[in-house]
């Protein structure tokens, strides 16, 4: 298996990502949309989560297909981006049809950003705006990674969190792809900040092709610098991965299952009572069905992948609370 053309979640032919993010609140959004709509569904293996709409994806629920997914910051107030995508799909006539009326679906989740050095002083809730201008910015093109979208205020334990994408095709020709934002209470690169424990799954230098740590006992957990710095757990990994391969929603069910084993590959520890870890999967059916299993393994992989590089491709910005892989990790 091999990487797409532009190793990110647009590899896959009719799916559009958009970002937006204000520098000085320190967070943003991040939507997955096409064309027409999607068969899609979820799962959750954090302790905390906070999301919308979830519970229509579920296998034995009505609705066949949605219009968008999308990924915020802001914690609960990040809900409100979901409402701007919407506004911006009834706009265009989209959504699901209830005799004269139509009702776009957008499922969303969120993770905890409010203290993470950004002005959270406003007097309007500015997550509907955001999700309106990312709606309106989503492109079939290279996705923007690092400190945009909804990773743009993410921390790790020990350094800068962010929006990372990558994808693989599989040997029958069908692709799979992630986008994350990641903001864990777990670390993502082992003791000394420069490894990542992705590493044994990177593909070429995605991630700075350090390697694995030669290290052992890399599962002892240290001080988190986050934690330090906030004075309280604000955490979640949230993520979508996708397939044009076709997919019903009790297989995208259990390929957002599957996917969950990138978070733990990569974060550590995972999925703990302070995490709202929440994979979304959907399934773009532009081609016929492949090996389920071999889909669900695909999609951890990718997901373990986009993990570290959001924190590889993080940049620095004013008043930000923890330092970047990049600078913990220049050239002399």
């Amino acid at each position: 298996m091999t990487p797409g053309p532009r190793n990110c979640l647009t590899d896959i032919a009719g799916l559009k990502v958009g970002s937006a993010q204000d520098q000085t609140l320190k967070s943003g959004a991040t939507v997955v949309t096409a064309d027409h709509p999607f068969v899609a569904s979820c799962h959750v293996m954090g302790g905390a989560p906070g999301t919308r709409e979830t519970d229509l994806l579920a296998p034995d629920k009505s609705v066949g297909a949605v219009d968008a997914l999308v990924l915020s910051g802001g914690s609960a107030f990040g809900l409100d981006a979901c409402s701007g995508v919407v506004d911006g799909l009834r706009a265009a006539g989209r959504g699901f049809a209830v005799g004269p009326a139509r009702v776009p679906l957008v499922p969303g989740a969120i993770l905890f950003d409010l203290l993470n050095g950004g002005d959270k002083t406003w007097h309007d809730n500015p997550y509907r705006a955001l999700g309106r201008q990312a709606f309106d910015a989503a492109t079939d093109g290279d996705v923007a990674q690092g400190s945009v979208g909804a990773g743009t205020g993410a921390l790790t334990a020990m350094l800068k969190g962010g929006l990372g994408s990558a994808s693989l095709r599989l040997p029958d020709g069908s692709l799979v792809a992630a986008l994350v934002a990641a903001n864990p209470l777990g670390a993502v690169t082992t003791p000394g900040d420069r490894h990542f424990f992705a590493a044994p799954f990177e593909i070429g230098a995605e991630f700075g092709g350090l390697g694995p740590d030669p290290a052992s006992g890399l599962g002892a957990l240290h001080a988190s610098r986050k934690h330090a710095a906030m004075s309280a757990q604000g955490n979640t990994t949230i993520a979508i991965v996708a397939t044009d391969a076709a997919l019903d929603k009790a297989q995208c069910h259990r390929m957002a299952v599957a996917a969950h084993d990138g978070i733990a590959r990569a974060c550590v520890p995972a999925h703990t009572p302070h995490d709202g870890d929440l994979v979304f999967a959907l399934s773009t059916a532009s081609r016929d069905t492949a090996d389920p299993a071999l889909i669900g393994h695909a999609a951890s992989l990718c997901l373990a992948r986009a993990i570290a590089r959001a924190v590889y491709l993080a940049r620095p910005a004013p008043g930000d609370l923890l330092a970047c892989w990049s600078d913990m990790n220049a050239e002399p």
